[in-house]
């Protein structure tokens, strides 16, 4: 007799063609059977040790986040109920050009300072990894969900050339392409980049070119974080798509978006420019957040210059009043690369959290508001605020557009990424809701996507970007990554109000055939485990 049954359940299996009703059987972490309510009739129905009353719930793949940033927190909480809760099974770590592998002791400790707001400095993590595998293997003793890994390439670099803004070296080039390789060899799926951030930004087109040659050898994709979402946001996804394509490489445009006023409405010209290269032949994916607000952390709006060297540096400059004075210019006058090239407005830069205590009462207020409350420039309360928190605040950004969003999700190649940051008092909300998210709002209330759409967009579609042929689709033979919601309440119950509140409408998650959701409550089972690239 198989593990269970999943009976009378209305089948969205990912592919977008319609719905069926079914019962589903799972045995040894597989779909072994599928009976059709058709081909039931006046037959014996599947038996199982354990049975799920499906009536009325939706049976469909189990969602792949495509863009997380739970590099350490699934290992400082394995059960990552943030996650797991939403129905994700599977999520893509390594993101933006800056994770924990593969690393030396100096290059690690750099990292943990430069992404503190991301992850949180890592005190309660034993870092006994340094290469790719490595790390793989540390998440391989047991977490919630499924996890696949991207190199970080400003992590290579920071290992390679440091933190300076140059070109690297013939040597230093040949080093990072065999780090990338070796990376690969050991299982991640391709390699990240972020192109505002430091030193991946250092890292000019050639550069970037030559390491994506080497992800292309092993099937892999590149995903950057590209030059800018704000002034040139379309010449950033150009230069994106032609290097991709004189490296012959795979290309996923990380949470791709249209950001800040210049690009209000413009959403369908970045459509057409990827529309022309993927009838050019150009194999390119997307990611996007259901949500106008961007995160990252404030020391990321800086301008390049000023984040030379490492954090240390980065310190050193906003103590030293003349130079500070030149790094307001960059922000409010310029406008710094940092910030997308578009002079920042403080009114929209949200304080979403703080890793010193003594300064969590600045905390969902804005730094104009920050800065009203003490009778100050806001520039004078961001410089304090990132040297009294070390670099380590985290902030909400609030420049997006809804018709933006909408149009960038009904794309051909459109998948779900939450850009999930799950540090700070007051996260976004996209940590904990976006894909039920995208399920009641944009599926059920709003129509942009139908359910089946929508389910192909988080399911299918990514698992063939990851190459995986056993995830992404209800079909037997198929991993048991499943997710039982009720499409009539599905809902995120994050909001900016409350950011960590669970969705609702999902009472059944499996990974690999084990309920990791149940009845609506985390179990204490941690089935997932790392997910390699398949050989090339």
């Amino acid at each position: 007799m198989e593990d269970l049954v999943i009976r009378d359940a209305d089948v969205v299996d990912g592919s977008g063609g319609p719905s069926y009703r079914a019962d589903v059987v799972v045995d040894g972490g597989r779909i072994v059977s599928i009976v059709k309510e058709a081909a039931a009739a006046g037959c014996q129905r599947p038996r199982a040790m354990r049975e799920i009353d499906a009536e009325g719930l939706v049976l469909s793949p189990g969602f792949i986040d495509m863009h997380a940033h739970s590099d350490l927190a699934l290992l400082r909480d394995p059960d990552h109920g943030a996650k797991a809760a939403q129905g994700v099974t599977l999520e893509v770590l390594g993101q933006d050009g800056l994770s924990y592998a593969p690393v030396d002791d100096r290059t690690l400790e750099e990292v943990r300072r430069a992404i503190t707001g991301w992850n949180g400095y890592g005190d309660d993590v034993d870092f006994d990894w340094r290469t790719v595998g490595e790390y793989l293997d540390r998440l391989d003793r047991g977490i919630a969900v499924n996890a696949a890994y991207l190199v970080p390439q400003g992590t290579v670099r920071a290992l390679v050339v440091g933190w300076e803004d140059r070109a690297a070296t013939p040597a230093e080039l040949d080093r990072m392409r065999r780090l990338v390789a070796e990376g690969l060899e050991q299982g991640a799926v391709g390699l990240s980049s972020g192109l505002t951030y430091t030193p991946g930004m250092y890292a000019r087109d050639a550069e970037l070119t030559a390491l994506c040659r080497v992800v292309a050898s092993y099937g892999g994709y590149y995903c950057p974080h590209h030059r800018s979402y704000g002034a040139g946001a379309l010449e950033a996804y150009a230069e994106m798509v032609a290097l991709t394509r004189e490296a012959g490489c795979a290309l996923h445009l990380a949470h791709a978006t249209m950001n800040f006023g210049v690009n209000e409405g413009r959403a369908p010209e970045l459509l057409a420019l990827l529309d022309r290269a993927l009838d050019a032949g150009a194999d390119i994916t997307l990611d996007t957040y259901p949500y106008t607000p961007g995160c990252t952390t404030l020391a990321a709006l800086l301008p390049s210059w000023a984040s030379e060297g490492g954090p240390e540096e980065v310190l050193a400059r906003l103590a030293d009043p003349a130079t500070a004075e030149r790094i307001r210019h960059d922000l409010e006058v310029t406008g710094s690369d940092g910030c997308h090239g578009v002079p920042v407005e403080w009114e929209t830069v949200e304080i979403s959290g703080v890793t010193d205590p003594g300064l969590a009462g600045v905390v969902g207020r804005t730094v104009r508001e920050a800065a009203e409350l003490v009778g100050g420039t806001p520039w004078a309360t961001a410089r304090r605020l990132l040297l009294a928190d070390r670099l380590g605040t985290t902030v909400l950004q609030h420049v997006g557009h809804e018709e933006n969003v909408r149009a960038i999700m009904r794309h051909r190649t459109h998948t779900g990424g939450s850009d999930g940051i799950l540090q700070g008092a007051k996260p976004h909300p996209r940590a904990y809701g976006t894909f039920p998210h995208y399920l009641g709002h944009y599926v059920r209330e709003s129509g942009v996507l139908t359910l089946e759409e929508c389910v192909a967009h988080l399911t299918s579609r990514p698992a063939a970007r990851l190459r995986l042929p056993d995830r992404g689709l209800v079909r037997e033979g198929h991993r048991a990554d499943l997710v039982l919601f009720d499409p009539r309440t599905v809902a995120a119950g994050a909001d900016f109000g409350e950011p960590r509140r669970p969705p609702t409408g999902i009472p059944y998650v499996l990974v690999d055939g084990r309920f990791v959701i149940e009845d609506g409550r985390r179990t204490d089972a941690l089935p997932g485990r790392s997910v390699r690239r398949t050989p090339w």
